[in-house]
This record gives C-alpha cells, structure tokens and sequence, in this order.
C-alpha cells in the first residue's frame, strides 16, 4: 500500500487513543501553567464534567450555585459524532466528578478521552447503566428494515470481559486481502457528509503497518452501519481478520479469519464454489467479531450476524461466511456524487454498485436504546443518580444537594403531566411520528406516540425511487399532517423535507440530543416537544386529490 491519502479519508479511530488523550492531558495542564489555555475553575466549588448539555442542564439543577459543570459537546453539538478538543481534556483533568450518558450514545473517542484523562480517584459515571436501579425503563433499539437491499454493517459481539475489555477498550477488523474485478471501499457518511474510509482495496492492503489504513475500530458489544461500494460487477471475496486490544498497553488478542462473499450485479445462487450457499439480500446483517468466544452462539471468531425481518435478538440468525453470498443488486446501481469528498469512488458520475449506510451520520451504539431522558421519570431516575452522588463527594452540602433535587423533581414530575395531557390532547389517529433519527422510542412509549419511522439515507447518494415512494406512501396512508426535523439536522435532511413539501405536509421541529439557541433547559426541551406535537399532529391532515 502506497499510504498516500485521498480525499474525504480519515482513519477510523483518529489521534484519540487512550495514549494520546493521555498525553494530551499533560500537555493541558503545561499550556495552562504557562497562560496558553487558562483554567476557569472556582476551586471553592465542585467541578463537574458532562458529555452532553442535557445532562449538564440536569446537574446543574442538583447542584446550583455549589457546582461548577461544564460540557464536552458544545452546544448543538452531535454526542454521536463529537471529536475532543484540546479544551475537553483540560476540563477532564481539572473535574471531581463525570457524567456521561453512554450506551453508546457518544462518539467513542470522547468515551476514551473521558476515561482516559479522569483522575483515578474521581467518580465516572454511566448515568444510562446506572439509571435502572433507579426504576429506569429502558427498551430496545428497534432498527427500522425499510430499504431494498441488505444493510450489512460491522458488529463487535460480546464485552471481552474475560479478556479484560471495558467500554474504553478496542475491537479493529482488518481488510487483509480481496479478489474481485474491480475496487471495493467501505466507509461510512458522518453527521455533516464527511466520509471515513474504512476499506479500500484500490491502493492494496499492507501488512507492514498491520493494515491500519485498512481497519475499522469499534468498543465491545457495539455496531455500526456502514457503506459498500463496488466498481465492478463480478464476485468479490474479502478477507478480514479482528482482533480485540483491551487496553493501550497489552498486546491485541486475536478473534479469528473468515472471507467473506458478495456477488454484485450477478446471479447470487451461481457463484463459483459457493453451490447451496444461504443468500442474503435484506434485512440487517453485520460482519462479527466474536469476543466471548462463542458463549451464546456457540461460535466464536468472524461470522455473518444476520436479522433478515428486522424483528430483533428473537429473529437473529448466525451464518458461516464459507457458506453465505451477500447479494448487491443490479437495482443497487448509483452514481459516484460530484462532491469532490467521495473521489475515492471513482470520478464524478461513474456507475457503481453500492450497499448504503441507510442511516446519516456515525451511528455506533449497542443493543438499547440510549435516549432514556426522552421519558421525562427516565430524567427524574438520572437526577436521583447525580443528587446521590454529589452528596458522596461533598457531604458538606448534602442538605443543599438534596433540597435542590427535591424541588427539581418535583417540576419534573409536573413535567411528565404536561408530557401526558397535552400528547393525549392529539387524536390517536394522528399520533404518528415521522422524524429523521430514530431517538424517540421512549417518548413513543411514555406518552402513546407511535414512531412510524423514516431512516435517512446516505447523503453520499441520491435516494432511490423506492425510498422515496415508500416514504410518501407513508405518509399518505397515515394521513399524518406533519413531519418532525431536528433544528441541527434540518439542513442535511433534503429528502424528508422535499416529499412533505410535495405531500402538502408541514415540517415541525422537535429536538432530541441537544438544545439550541432558542431551547436551553430539559425542561423548556421537553415542552417544546409536546407542544410541537400538539400543534403539528392535532390538526387533521391537509385533503389530497386521488393518486
């Protein structure tokens, strides 16, 4: 491989390792002795750090005046794609407590970094995994099946635990070798169109630097959907290998080799070698990587995990890579775009076959939902959570800690009638939800909303007719008369807002991971919510003429 770059490539994982968070984080502490980042700490209050502004709304609720919190993600920020900054790590250093949410809700450098940074002796807490033992409800999260080809993604199964992995640990699968008539490159679309490259045969594969320019990295028991592309019609065989790395200082240990078959724009049943192969051509399906050993599959190493219906773990099915062909149909024929970002495709208008990501943005995450806050006595449980400990790292305000949190929760438990009455003002035969990111299952379940679902496409590609029509159909047979956008994603969401423009429909805003400038508190956030819905979705649906 000739490591010379091309555009739109970075590699998976970036300069956020534990190590070089690590020593950035001495590096913070030099510039800030030496007036280059200055600390704004008040040393007479508790310094908390947050991942997200949501979670540093609520602590501030708990801690007033005796809490200083700052949060990572900036506001407006995406928790799912947020890179560190230099800043995030001074913050780190300086913090007698961290928040984070987690359940794979954040991107997972700034997990590293967090983990990485934070003194030994500072409480790092999970507040998602924790919040069950406060009577949290959590559900699973539900991946809507609605494209006309398999969405294949990467999928590190397990938590290693045995090997001693944890959520800062990493799993790399490794593109070591392919045959095939032409280039294949994997790469998923970050939140703004930013392409990461995590295979590419065009320039070879090179085992002198362990392939790392060929290499996805992803945390224990986590997946991430993903785009294949193909310049050639023929059948592709695509070795790779994964390896588990606990921590920076041990040695990777490795998880197994298989080669993995894809038959693109031809005849899937009639691949050389493959007779009475299983096809896959729908549903979800990840590449694998097994760090239990099997445990419950009774399989370990890389194998085909498949969900063919979409109907979650029940339906899961494992397959044997030497005995399964991955389908790429001919109606999976797309044109490199003109953005000059996705010229490791090909030239501008070239015809390619490719397998889309089908879901914007860099979606790692596990097998929960991780938007608990959504159910406003989710948010009481996480309160519950920060109010107990603040009160453990400073009892000398616990009475403040404690009065603060009381009255908080009773505004939140007012919150939750206001969630319930005004939803409930909304005929159920209109309480239907078409949005752009799937991050409103507990506010479904909470208050009776039905998530009807829409799964944005690879923004690299202009969405299909069938997409397109099934959205508008959608529509249309729910009679909804309104869809609902995210202020930060309302401009990188074309398709949703063209097909409502072309149904008569509105375009309503709720928000879901982050405030803005107009929502700047949980509670005005979810109030927003509710009232959006109220006024969007309780007026009957414009009338249509016949189609």
């Amino acid at each position: 491989m000739s490591g010379r770059s091309r555009p739109g490539r970075r590699w998976p994982g970036g300069p956020w390792t534990a190590a070089g968070v690590a020593v950035l984080a001495v590096l913070a502490v030099l510039v800030s002795g030496c007036g280059g980042v200055s600390s704004t700490r008040d040393s007479s209050r508790v310094s908390v750090v947050t991942t997200t502004g949501i979670l540093a709304d609520l602590v501030r609720n708990v801690g007033g005046d005796q809490v200083q919190v700052e949060s990572l993600v900036p506001e407006g920020g995406d928790p799912h794609s947020y890179e560190p900054s230099l800043r995030n790590v001074r913050d780190i250093v300086y913090a007698d407590a961290a928040f984070s949410n987690y359940l794979m809700l954040e991107e997972q450098n700034l997990i590293r970094a967090l983990d990485a940074n934070l003194p030994d002796d500072v409480v790092n807490i999970s507040l998602a995994e924790r919040a069950v033992k406060y009577a949290a409800e959590i559900i699973p999260l539900v991946e809507h099946v609605n494209l006309d080809t398999i969405w294949l993604g990467l999928r590190a199964k397990g938590t290693g635990e045995d090997l001693g992995a944890d959520r800062s640990s990493e799993v790399r699968i490794k593109a070591t070798g392919m045959e095939g008539p032409g280039d294949l490159i994997g790469y998923l679309t970050e939140t703004f169109g930013e392409p990461s490259v995590y295979f590419d045969s065009a320039d070879g594969f090179d085992a002198g630097d362990g392939y790392k320019h060929d290499t996805a990295v992803l945390p224990p028991d986590a997946h991430t959907h993903m785009s294949w592309a193909f310049t050639r019609p023929g059948v592709y065989r695509l070795q790779l290998a994964a390896e588990a790395v606990p921590t920076p200082q041990t040695r990777p240990v490795p998880l197994g080799e298989a080669t993995f078959t894809f038959a693109v724009g031809v005849d899937p049943h009639s691949v050389p070698g493959m007779a009475g192969a299983t096809v896959l051509d729908g549903g979800h399906a990840d590449v694998t990587a097994d760090l239990d050993g099997g445990s419950e599959t009774g399989r370990g190493g890389l194998y085909l995990y498949a969900d063919p219906e979409g109907g979650g773990d029940a339906r899961q099915e494992i397959h044997d890579p030497s005995k399964t062909v991955i389908e790429v149909p001919n109606k999976a024929r797309t044109e490199v775009p003109g953005d000059p970002r996705f010229r490791m495709l090909g030239r501008p208008g070239t015809s390619i076959h490719q397998l889309p990501q089908a879901v914007l943005g860099r979606h790692v995450h596990g097998e929960i939902d991780p938007h608990l806050w959504q159910n406003v006595r989710n948010a009481m449980a996480y309160v519950k959570i920060i109010r107990d400990t603040l009160v453990d790292i400073d009892p000398e305000h616990a009475v403040v800690y404690r009065s603060n949190a009381r009255r908080y929760l009773t505004e939140l438990e007012a919150l939750h009638g206001y969630m319930t009455e005004t939803i409930a003002e909304i005929p159920a035969s209109r309480r239907y939800l078409v949005t752009a990111h799937d991050a409103f299952g507990y506010l479904g379940d909470a208050y009776g909303v039905d998530i009807a679902g829409f799964v944005t496409p690879n923004p690299a590609t202009e969405p299909s007719m069938a997409e397109r029509r099934r959205l508008s159909e959608t529509i249309s047979n729910l009679h909804v008369p309104a869809v609902f956008l995210e202020p930060n994603l309302r401009s990188r969401s074309s398709t949703l807002v063209q097909v409502a423009k072309e149904k008569g429909v509105s375009v309503c805003t709720i928000y879901g991971d982050a405030f803005n400038q107009h929502v700047t508190s949980y509670v005005a956030m979810m109030r927003a919510n509710a009232d959006s819905l109220r006024s969007c979705l309780g007026r009957p649906a414009p009338a249509r003429a016949p189609e």
